[in-house]
């Protein structure tokens, strides 16, 4: 196990905002980073940036978590998550004696009915070309290749292999992956590149800031343009307004959903779990429980295909 040094700082070595920092830098996969970095700027601004951090309280992170108090429980335990992680490193780095998030716990996700996306109507979304291109593009590639968003969303132009329809994933826990889409993806896709040979595929609509809290990594800016890389809650709002118009309930969809659907749509076809394994990178069979369920859309087959009128008719 690497141990990694603790910077000495201008407002001291056990600032609350440089153990963040220095926490942060530590984390390998850029897709929990930039997860946990959310909780984690929360905490700084609720605790002090030159607070001392053996000077957490269990209030300090009440106070973190009660921002979350009204979501989702995967969302809670996700931001509870990044405390706890955050924790275990502080106390191996002899930063903290205690641990502030005793007090906490993780709750328990309501059970979910079936979360795939009918064929048709994700049939319908992908056509519409009053949806913009990159939205059009994003939303097939995500389901095409069963790809978690966060993972989409990083892509680089440097990642794609057209020739093979694929592209380099960095994978939760920092494994280099690929994943592969198929031929609407292939047919939309040199629409949205435009020539361009680096830089985010997915890109803002505005100009990234150049300085300030909300500058991105240098990375993330098109440098072309000086657009940045479209972030993960824009991305999701979009989808969910764009969505609300054909969901039977009118809320709209996950991103995340998408990835269900491609799933469970492969599991109704026959395909094995190996196979499925395969093709959502999961490392344990056990893990894809959830995602294929096969729910409504079977149910409503199975119904019409054993509909005694029905066998009547034929």
């Amino acid at each position: 196990m690497s141990v990694v040094a603790f910077p000495g700082s201008a407002s001291g070595p056990s600032a609350v905002a440089a153990a963040v920092d220095c926490y942060l830098e530590s984390v390998q996969a850029a897709t929990t980073r930039a997860s946990y970095a959310e909780t984690l700027a929360h905490l700084v601004a609720i605790a002090g940036a030159n607070r001392p951090a053996d000077a957490l309280t269990p209030e300090d992170y009440a106070t973190v978590m009660r921002r979350w108090d009204g979501a989702a429980a995967a969302t809670w335990n996700r931001h509870l998550s990044a405390l706890a992680s955050f924790t275990t490193w502080a106390q191996r780095q002899e930063l903290l004696a205690t641990n502030p998030a005793w007090r906490l716990e993780r709750r328990k996700p309501a059970r979910r009915g079936d979360r795939s996306i009918p064929r048709a109507r994700l049939e319908a979304l992908f056509t519409d070309n009053r949806h913009a291109l990159r939205e059009r593009v994003l939303w097939r590639l995500l389901y095409e290749t069963a790809g978690r968003a966060e993972e989409i969303l990083s892509l680089n132009v440097e990642d794609l292999d057209t020739e093979f329809r694929r592209a380099r994933v960095v994978s939760k826990g920092g494994a280099i992956e690929y994943v592969h889409w198929q031929t609407g993806t292939a047919r939309l896709l040199p629409r949205l590149l435009a020539g361009r040979t680096s830089g985010p595929v997915f890109r803002a609509d505005r100009r990234a800031p150049t300085s300030g809290p909300r500058a991105p990594a240098a990375a993330d800016i098109d440098l072309g343009t000086g657009r940045g890389r479209l972030s993960y809650p824009r991305a999701e709002y979009l989808f969910k307004t764009a969505t609300a118009r054909i969901d039977p309930h009118g809320r709209g969809w996950t991103l995340h959903q998408l990835r269900h659907s491609a799933l469970q749509h492969l599991a109704q076809a026959g395909r094995t779990a190996p196979e499925l394994q395969a093709k959502s990178r999961h490392q344990h069979l056990a893990s894809l429980g959830h995602y294929v369920r096969l729910g409504e859309e079977t149910s409503a087959r199975i119904t019409a295909e054993h509909d005694p009128a029905a066998r009547r008719r034929r």
